[in-house]
């Protein structure tokens, strides 16, 4: 398989973040994997690599292929960051993959995702779970 170009890692809890960041790296899906903890310094983070506004030579900016969200965060929610995130060039967003990563089991938090055609996982992240976003949309 060939790997991603990268992966984002948008949660404000530092366990899952390490968690899935030894799974995915275990699966070598990506050589690149940056951690967030919430959807504004993530945003702000994505909206400078759209604009290209840093150093291209800086290994840590780069496009993600997929973007794995918490919706429950401080600052600024998953749901915040989608409504931002749509704003971003379609050039830019049309190759990156969006799928939320959360304990939330809600029905208003399902419906908005399936509303938005955006892949919806419960935690905790498993090789499976990972492997099915890579055969959907990879």
């Amino acid at each position: 398989m060939k790997k991603l170009e990268g992966i984002l890692l948008i949660d404000d809890d530092d366990t899952n973040n390490f968690l899935n960041n030894r799974l995915l790296t275990r699966m070598q899906v990506t050589e690149k994997i940056r951690e967030f903890r919430n959807g504004k310094q993530a945003f702000d983070y994505l909206y400078s690599v759209s604009q290209n506004h840093y150093d291209t030579n800086a290994p840590e900016y780069f496009k993600p292929a997929l973007i794995l969200l918490d919706i429950n965060m401080p600052v600024m929610d998953g749901f915040e960051f989608l409504a931002l995130f749509e704003k971003l060039n379609e050039d830019f967003r049309k190759d990156v993959v969006l799928a939320l990563l959360t304990t939330s089991e809600h029905n208003q938090d399902t419906e908005r995702a399936a509303a938005s055609n955006i892949a919806y996982l419960t935690k905790p992240l498993t090789t499976e779970k990972v492997q099915q976003l890579l055969d959907m949309y990879f």
